[in-house]
């Protein structure tokens, strides 16, 4: 496949995720769409999908090999399990570690929070009782305390 209809299927699949269309998701996936891609803002669509709690379109992207610990956005976003987290979307979080996502996997490379962190502070309690059974550990107490604080 040439590199113009890559991006072009691509930008479609962010496209697709974002507003839930599960089958055109799949469609575009057969036609080649990479599910390990992202927008000119970086966005991937598995983060996109995470957030708006779409668990249906999680588990096709994660099937059709998109990455659970693949961070989105150039700051802004995060990883996809501290999207799902922050919101309380529990089957999108349930998902993600099925696929192997890192319930301790800090995001802004690294710096920022992690998955219970963001399920704790939304006070999502489900959810922070999911990513725990997963094996998610509560920051240290010398960690930075907000979001974007390295």
């Amino acid at each position: 496949m040439n590199r113009r209809r890559r991006k072009k299927l691509s930008g479609r699949l962010v496209d697709a995720t974002l507003v839930g269309d599960l089958t055109q998701v799949r469609a575009l996936l057969r036609a080649g769409a990479p599910a390990e891609t992202a927008d000119s803002a970086g966005t991937t669509p598995l983060y996109q999908a995470a957030v708006n709690g779409d668990a249906g379109i999680v588990r096709v992207l994660l099937t059709a090999g998109a990455s659970p610990d693949t961070e989105s956005g150039t700051g802004s976003e995060g990883t996809p399990l501290c999207g799902a987290a922050c919101w309380g979307h529990i089957e999108a979080v349930r998902a993600l570690l099925e696929h192997g996502a890192d319930p301790n996997l800090r995001e802004d490379h690294g710096t920022g929070w992690t998955p219970l962190d963001w399920a704790t502070q939304g006070a999502h309690a489900e959810t922070a009782e999911l990513l725990a059974a997963a094996g998610a550990r509560p920051r240290p107490a010398s960690a930075p305390t907000g979001p974007g604080n390295a």
